[in-house]
C-alpha cells in the first residue's frame, strides 16, 4: 500500500507541475470483483454465443451477449465495482498457461494492491488534469482499446497503451514506476521469465473523442489520441486532434494473474521458452485488449472528475460506495458450459482461429 500511494504522490506532483494541466487533478482508482468468467463479447461479436475467446468480466449485471445502445445503468441491478452508481462494464483477454504435455489451464486473478478483499476482478482507473477538463461519457458509449490480432510490438515505449508488470517477489514487489515506465520490469509482450510475485496487465484508452459518435463500427474511430501520440498513464493534458476535440476522463484497466502456480521451470516447454497464451491464442502478449461500455448513473462521473477525486472514495462529488462482500455478490451466470478453471487440451474456442 506504501508503494501505491508513493506513486499517486509522484503523480500529483507531476501534474501540479504542469504535466496534466490544473493542480485538480481527479483520479478514481478502485476496485471491481469478477462478475463473470464466459465467452461471450457484446462488442465485437454482439448476439454471438460462444464468442470466439474467453473473457473475464466486471461491472454491473447488465452484461450480456447483447447490450443494446441504451443507458446501461437503467439496465443493471447491482454492480461488482465498489462505487455503486457505476454499472459499467469492463472486461479484457484472459491469460492460460500451456504445459510442457500442451494442455493449457486458466490462470486465475488475484485481487490487486491496496484494493481489498475483492474476488479477483479488475482495478479500474479513471483520470482527468481538473475541472472542466474532461466530459464524462454519454449512455450507450462504447470502446475498445488494443488489437487483438496484433503479434508485433507497437513501438510506443513508455506510451504503450498494453503492457505487463513482472513482480519480483510476494506483496507486489518491484511495484515502484509508473505502469509501462519500468524499463526492467514492464514489457509489452509477455515476460520470458518466471514472475515471482505475478503479473500485472495493464490496458488504456484514448482520451479524446469526436464528440458525436457513442460507438462506430471497430468500436475505436470516434476515439483517439492526442495530437502528439498516445497519452501514458495518468498524463492527460495533451492536444486532442481537431476530428477528436473532446477531452474524455483516461479509463486504465489492471489486472493481475496469479501466475507463482505456474513458476516451475519443468512445466515449461523444453526450449525454455515462456507458457503463457491470451484466451485469443496469442502467444506474444501484444494482443492483449480491452473493452468498455459506459453505464455510470447521472452526472456521478462528471461530478467525480469535476471535484478532484481521488482513489476509491470521493465525499466531495457524494459518490456512493459499496464494500465488497456486497461487490461480490453480484454475478452473472455463464452463457457458455464449459470448463474455465481445470485443465483443457485446447483453448476455449480454438476452433474459430483467425477470429478477432
Amino acid at each position: 500500500m506504501t508503494k501505491w500511494f508513493g506513486l499517486l504522490a509522484i503523480v500529483a506532483v507531476a501534474h501540479a507541475q504542469g504535466r496534466g494541466g490544473s493542480s485538480g487533478l481527479a483520479m478514481l482508482r478502485f476496485g471491481c470483483s469478477e462478475l463473470s468468467i464466459d465467452r461471450i463479447d457484446p462488442l465485437v461479436t454482439p448476439g454471438q454465443i460462444p464468442s470466439p475467446h474467453v473473457h473475464q468480466i466486471v461491472g454491473g449485471n447488465a452484461f450480456n451477449a447483447s447490450m443494446p445502445s441504451a443507458d446501461i445503468s437503467e439496465l443493471a441491478t447491482c454492480t461488482s465495482c465498489t462505487f455503486t452508481e457505476n454499472f459499467s462494464n469492463y472486461w479484457t483477454a484472459s491469460v492460460y498457461f500451456k504445459a510442457r504435455n500442451g494442455s493449457y489451464k486458466r490462470v486465475p486473478q488475484m485481487v490487486n494492491d491496496a484494493i481489498g478483499a475483492a474476488n479477483g476482478g479488475v482495478t479500474v482507473y479513471y483520470t482527468a488534469s481538473g475541472k472542466g477538463q474532461a466530459t464524462a461519457f454519454k449512455p450507450g458509449f462504447r470502446m475498445f482499446s488494443g488489437d487483438a490480432l496484433r503479434k508485433i510490438s507497437t513501438g510506443l515505449g513508455r506510451n504503450t497503451q498494453s503492457c505487463f508488470r513482472c513482480y519480483t517477489g510476494p506483496n507486489f514487489q518491484g511495484n515502484v514506476q509508473s505502469p509501462c515506465f519500468d524499463p526492467k520490469l514492464d514489457t509489452e509482450g509477455f515476460p520470458t521469465t518466471p514472475c515471482p510475485g505475478g503479473i500485472r496487465t495493464s490496458v488504456i484508452f484514448p482520451v479524446c473523442w469526436d464528440g458525436k459518435n457513442l460507438d462506430t463500427p471497430n468500436h475505436i474511430d470516434h476515439v483517439a489520441h492526442p495530437v502528439g501520440g498516445p497519452a501514458s498513464f495518468a498524463v492527460t493534458n495533451g492536444q486532442c486532434p481537431t476530428t477528436h476535440p473532446v477531452k474524455i476522463p483516461q479509463v486504465h484497466l489492471e489486472i493481475v494473474w496469479d501466475t507463482t502456480k505456474f513458476n516451475n521451470k519443468e512445466d515449461w516447454p523444453v526450449d525454455g521458452s515462456q507458457p503463457l497464451y491470451l484466451s485469443n491464442g496469442d502467444h506474444t502478449g501484444f494482443a492483449q485488449h480491452g473493452d468498455y461500455v459506459f453505464g455510470w448513473k447521472g452526472d456521478a462521473l462528471q461530478r467525480a472528475m469535476d471535484n478532484g477525486c481521488f482513489a476509491a472514495t470521493c465525499t466531495a462529488a457524494n459518490l456512493k460506495t459499496q464494500a465488497f462482500p456486497a461487490a461480490n455478490r453480484c454475478q452473472v451466470k455463464k452463457s457458455v458450459n464449459e470448463d474455465y478453471d481445470g485443465w483443457v487440451k485446447e483453448l476455449p474456442g480454438s476452433d474459430m482461429a483467425g477470429m478477432a
